[in-house]
């Protein structure tokens, strides 16, 4: 198959959206002194990333909005903590709201990519295809984390889901991208992380696709992507 257009993922598949949130998180429990509610900062950590995978697949399916998402990533990991006399610590939605935007503030300037991001998107540009970000992010965080990391000027298209009108996986966002991207359905292949969203959603839609499983040993596909890879620079091999 001669392909002319990728598709990538952004978050976890060329940025390391886990671990520049880490820092984050760092710097949002030390700014808002969260040691206060919590006596282990990796509590805290740990019950964000419980709260955050699922609003983020409730988010991709349409049951909650942005703006709940926003909220509630925050609101529940910190309602897990305790006031200095053992009562539970209640956060006001200000309160949650003021952490989200200072925590999208600090992740949109973090440089940090996945292993051979930066190597595969220089081979795929130098061998002439057209490269489109697909990304259920959102637009005022994405754009600035694709310059910080400096990929910004690798993309065609940068294709977002507040854009589309419809979140991966829906094939309405396929759709949407491949008239962006002015790219056929028959010469276009999605590579991306996360197997719900980006493989599902693309096959489903009639795509091939690749899929980035960086963690084999904690889950094992279904035979659906057209070809799977743990590491980035295994697809040099396949494009």
């Amino acid at each position: 198959m001669k392909y002319k257009d990728i598709f990538l993922d952004f978050d976890d598949t060329l940025y390391d959206t886990r671990g520049n949130a880490a820092i984050s998180l760092h710097e949002i429990f030390v700014k808002y002194r969260l040691d206060r509610y919590f006596n282990d900062e990796h509590l805290f950590a740990e019950s964000y990333w419980n709260a955050n995978v699922i609003l983020w697949s409730m988010y991709a399916k349409g049951e909650v909005e942005r703006d709940f998402l926003m909220v509630e990533r925050f609101r529940r990991p910190l309602s897990e903590g305790e006031n200095t006399d053992g009562t539970p610590f209640t956060p006001d939605k200000e309160l949650c709201l003021s952490i989200n935007n200072d925590f999208l503030e600090l992740n949109a300037c973090k440089e940090g990519l996945v292993e051979g991001a930066r190597e595969l998107v220089s081979y795929l540009k130098d061998k002439g295809y057209r490269l489109h970000i697909c990304s259920n992010g959102f637009c005022e965080v994405q754009y600035r984390k694709l310059r910080a990391c400096g990929l910004y000027d690798f993309f065609d298209n940068i294709i977002l889901s507040e854009q589309a009108g419809a979140n991966k996986p829906n094939k309405a966002f396929f759709d949407y991208a491949l008239k962006v991207a002015k790219a056929e359905r028959t010469t276009t292949i999605m590579v991306g992380d996360n197997f719900y969203t980006d493989i599902t959603g693309a096959a489903e839609s009639g795509l091939h696709t690749i899929f980035f499983n960086a963690h084999p040993e904690a889950f094992t596909a279904p035979q659906l992507a057209n070809h799977e890879v743990n590491r980035l620079t295994e697809i040099i091999n396949i494009l």
